[in-house]
């Protein structure tokens, strides 16, 4: 495992061509320096997405990340038995798309899957709102 940022702003790259957020999308991360270097705060710049970073030491200013972490190891990580690394490239995008996004209930959300309460939100907002905050496995 590295902290070489050039994996984490691969990630946002790909995060934000998938998910296309709103101008004002609040990004929180903790204080990784992968998150923290020029070249990813200019990716979320370019984009128009906010760095909010948790205080040093303060896992619970990032619950969601932090659950979501819980979550993926349990349901996902635990369970399997990588073998090799294009056993992870197949698996960890399906858990986070098509398990964790698209059919786990989130009772944060009110017992429905991230996507869907994100078309929710959409559906329901107007001009006049602030942006929405996207959880860190949505983006």
């Amino acid at each position: 495992m590295t902290l070489d940022a050039s994996f984490a702003v691969e990630a946002l790259k790909m995060a934000i061509e998938q998910r296309r957020p709103t101008i004002g999308c609040i990004h929180h991360s903790d204080h990784g320096v992968q998150y923290a270097c020029k070249e990813y705060i200019d990716v979320l710049k370019e984009h128009g997405i906010v760095s909010s970073m948790a205080k040093q030491g303060n896992p619970y200013e990032n619950a969601n990340a932090e659950s979501f972490f819980k979550t993926f190891k349990y349901e996902e990580v635990h369970l399997n038995d990588y073998q090799t690394i294009d056993d992870v490239i197949e698996r960890v995008p399906y858990f986070i798309e098509q398990v964790y996004n698209s059919k786990r209930l989130h009772s944060s959300l009110g017992y429905v899957p991230p996507n869907e309460f994100e078309a929710l939100q959409a559906a329901a907002s107007t001009e006049t709102q602030p942006a929405p905050v996207m959880s860190f496995c949505q983006l």
